[in-house]
């Protein structure tokens, strides 16, 4: 199906997230945080000075950094507005990934514009009473999953002026619909068996484990949403927008909604699952900019999000899935993300009525 067969990021545990004294480990996501970063950051300046020209550098006297899961982590974001004209930088990472960030910073020349700060953003002090831009890659998979918009709002509140700006200031969660296959039932299948090891010991079916019919546990990877690129060529229906959210003006509990959709087929085929992804805007530029994470734009880290059916639909096209998607804040975790899904679908090959709900853990 053209897609790689990666392990579910979602299942995968981070320590170091909301534990600044744990030790520094140097892991596959903070390898990549430079390439990911490159993301926010081509839409935010051009690093080459030869093609900043002088009137377009910042006016503003202060940024606020903060970078995604690890803070400033390296705080590559705040050396590109070093090297965008800003007159101060404020870069706070709360893990010991903050003392190498100064290393750089001091390497690269720029201790006399970038402060980095050891901390949570709501337990630290800024030297300054206010700043005029936040600067924060804050976005989750499926924007909303384990994501930090939260400290976003509240440097928001506290730091920034009046007529400041945030980086990027506008996010727009979407939906369509795809076929796929093959590697639904590889998802539901080999995955979950390779988890219970059963497949060591050849047992590759769950309606058949030692003569035992446990095809319920196919349920529960369908409750698991998958974090993966989808090939653009699966994509049967039009794209739907879900929420809209401003940075600048919203409330933390605006994450939290409900969205209706309709999904027209453009061809006649199966949907074997929902896919959400998102895009990000930069609205107060000189020039606005932004970048989508859908599966028809340049692959992100984000991936998209594949929110698997229980039913497999056979859709002609002009014919409509109509629903409703509710997304919400663990009650128990809020970096969690509990997802329901209400949806239905009347055609010429047959009819469905559901609720799923989905957990991103």
């Amino acid at each position: 199906m053209g897609r790689n067969k990666n392990k579910n990021p979602v299942s995968q545990n981070n320590n170091n997230l909301d534990n600044p004294d744990s030790n520094m480990s140097v892991d596959e996501e903070t390898l990549g945080e430079v390439a990911e970063s490159s993301n926010l950051c081509a839409s935010m300046v051009e690093i080459d000075d030869s093609v900043i020209a002088k009137d377009d550098r910042t006016s503003a006297d202060y940024y606020f950094d903060s970078y995604s899961h690890f803070g400033a982590g390296t705080g590559i974001l705040s050396l590109f507005c070093a090297k965008a004209g800003a007159k101060h930088v404020y870069a706070v990472e709360c893990s010991d990934m903050a003392d190498k960030a100064k290393q750089i910073v001091e390497s690269n020349g720029f201790s006399n514009v970038i402060t980095v700060l050891k901390g949570k953003i709501e337990e630290i002090d800024l030297p300054v009473p206010k700043v005029d831009i936040i600067i924060s890659e804050w976005m989750g998979y499926f924007l909303l999953y384990e994501n930090m918009l939260n400290t976003v709002l509240y440097a928001r509140d506290k730091w920034l002026v009046g007529d400041g700006v945030i980086f990027p200031d506008i996010a727009s969660l979407y939906l369509t619909a795809i076929e796929d296959a093959d590697y639904k039932e590889d998802k539901i299948e080999c995955e979950l068996l390779l988890r219970s090891a059963l497949c060591v010991y050849g047992i590759l079916d769950w309606n058949n484990v030692y003569g035992f019919n446990m095809s319920c546990i196919r349920k529960q990877a369908i409750l698991e949403p998958l974090v993966d690129t989808v090939d653009q060529n699966q994509i049967v229906t039009n794209c739907h927008l879900l929420k809209t959210m401003d940075i600048s003006k919203m409330s933390p509990g605006d994450a939290s909604f409900t969205a209706p959709f309709k999904l027209v087929a453009e061809r006649t085929d199966y949907i074997h699952a929902l896919v959400a992804y998102f895009d990000v805007s930069f609205t107060k530029c000189h020039k606005p900019l932004g970048f989508s994470t859908g599966p028809r734009s340049r692959a992100t880290h984000w991936k998209q999000t594949v929110l698997y059916l229980e039913d497999v639909i056979s859709i002609c096209e002009g014919e409509a899935i109509v629903g409703t998607m509710t997304v919400a804040q663990n009650k128990k975790n809020p970096r969690d993300v509990d997802v329901m899904l209400q949806y239905s679908f009347n055609g010429q090959h047959g009819r469905v009525s559901k609720t799923q709900s989905y957990k991103m853990r």
